[in-house]
């Protein structure tokens, strides 16, 4: 039996028999050309693994079944991004990248400095950075779905949010305790880094979020040119984890 190297889509795994939506059963049927008989990785984003052997290779509603489901050996990351509404497609191109690593969730904030289509709500922006979130989910093999929200007021963010801030600021310490240091000693608090748009957060909004009192905030360089807000986000998450 064969196993394709990558993972399949399932978001109610359990033991038995389960039938793939056409989207999945489609990319294992004709794309991998898996058969009856094989075997697939299916995963949930919930933590949640199990090998399923094909029972009916359909590829428009493939049936498998799973003998054993398996929980994820880690927990959810605590890891969060929070970043300025971008102009185009560079959400999704942030969202594609930063979804294949550790990362919760990924908030597109409203800021003063925001570039975006004006009156435009972004749930074409938003639904496309969801399946951008589901195939790095796929792609890299990790237990849990990066969770894609917003669009939201930065003000009313930050009022909502409970856990540590990372500010991404030129005057900021060039390195800051990564995610396992930070867990390592005993911190389970929800880290966000916070990436300003182009043109970066307003001096109004730094001044908020230096003022944030609901956890503890810290300001990180990200080095010594000027970034582009999509390079700046995967720049930051790499100092981080």
């Amino acid at each position: 039996m064969k196993t394709p190297d990558s993972r399949f889509y399932c978001s109610l795994i359990s033991v038995g028999n389960i039938e793939l939506d056409e989207t999945e059963s489609s990319h294992a049927i004709r794309v991998c050309r898996a058969a009856a008989g094989d075997t697939l990785q299916l995963c949930d984003g919930k933590g949640h693994y199990a090998d399923a052997e094909i029972v009916t290779a359909d590829p428009k509603a493939c049936m498998v079944r799973v003998d054993t489901v398996e929980n994820a050996p880690m927990p959810r990351p605590l890891l969060n991004l929070a970043i300025g509404c971008l102009k185009d497609d560079a959400l999704e191109e942030v969202v594609f990248h930063a979804a294949q690593m550790e990362v919760d969730c990924i908030t597109f904030l409203r800021t003063d400095f925001s570039q975006e289509p004006k009156n435009s709500d972004l749930h074409k922006t938003v639904r496309r950075s969801e399946l951008k979130s589901l195939v790095s989910l796929k792609q890299s093999k990790k237990p849990w779905l990066t969770r894609i929200e917003g669009p939201v007021e930065f003000d009313r963010w930050l009022e909502g949010y409970s856990g540590d801030i990372i500010l991404c600021d030129i005057d900021g310490e060039a390195s800051l305790p990564s995610i396992a240091t930070r867990a390592a000693s005993g911190n389970t608090r929800p880290v966000t880094i916070l990436v300003g748009p182009e043109g970066g957060f307003s001096p109004r909004e730094i001044e908020l979020a230096k003022k944030y009192t609901a956890g503890k905030v810290e300001l990180l360089k990200l080095g010594n040119t000027r970034l582009r807000g999509r390079t700046a986000a995967i720049v930051a998450l790499g100092k981080i984890l």
